[in-house]
């Protein structure tokens, strides 16, 4: 499979296209920046980064697209703009009939170094290995948009091509359908220069009982 990883950002918008399949050798296709200027106003910088997005979109004709799942804990106005680039990105993907999947910053991190809690600075050499990449990939935004793509093919694929399936399936068409998909249980603490970290995970709710009647069986009620 060919998946195009996005690591959101407005000012940098890291881009990567990985091919390969779990458990088999990777292939760096491409990796990249799409840079939009500090002191423009924000629809022409949306604009640049759709139409880079697109660009690549274009070149490399992906299977499925991996984008950094974002959350805001401290810096809102910053998180503004990497989530902003975050929807362009699905927006792009989805408007093809792309799959598109968010992950965690700490899935991400995990799946490429087994470690959740791994820096950049091991995060960038995993990728240089696992890529067999003369030299690592700079900058950060670049490096862990191929992460999340070497991330996508490890863990997310399977479960896209299934939904897609699927959808062919139920429309009589074979075709790749649209949707968005999260990984992962925590939301990740947004880092406009790279992978982040997640919160703490919430406790689960437990589900309500539910009251019925079983064909068959006599009426009976789980009230005291």
């Amino acid at each position: 499979m060919r998946v195009l990883g996005v690591d959101p950002g407005l000012t940098r918008c890291g881009v990567g296209v990985v091919e390969g399949l779990p458990g088999r050798q990777l292939t760096m296709l491409g990796v990249g920046v799409v840079r939009t200027p500090p002191g423009d106003d924000l629809g022409p910088r949306l604009l640049a980064v759709e139409r880079g997005l697109e660009e690549w979109l274009d070149r490399y004709s992906p299977e499925l697209v991996a984008v950094e799942r974002v959350f805001a804990q401290h810096n809102v106005r910053t998180v503004m703009g990497t989530a902003q680039a975050s929807a362009v990105a699905v927006l792009c993907a989805t408007r093809r009939g792309i799959p598109v999947t968010l992950h965690t910053p700490s899935e991400v991190k995990a799946a490429v170094t087994g470690s959740g809690r791994a820096d950049k600075a091991q995060v960038t050499a995993m990728v240089t290995r696992l890529l067999r990449l003369d030299a690592p990939p700079k900058p950060a935004d670049a490096a862990d948009a191929l992460a999340l793509a070497i991330c996508h093919i490890w863990r997310g694929g399977t479960t896209n091509r299934l939904t897609a399936a699927i959808r062919a399936h139920e429309s009589g068409k074979w075709h790749s359908g649209g949707g968005v998909r999260s990984q992962g249980r925590g939301e990740p603490r947004e880092a406009e220069d790279g992978i982040g970290q997640d919160p703490p995970e919430q406790q689960p709710v437990a589900p309500r009982a539910a009251y019925g009647r079983v064909p068959g069986r006599p009426r009976t009620s789980t009230r005291p």
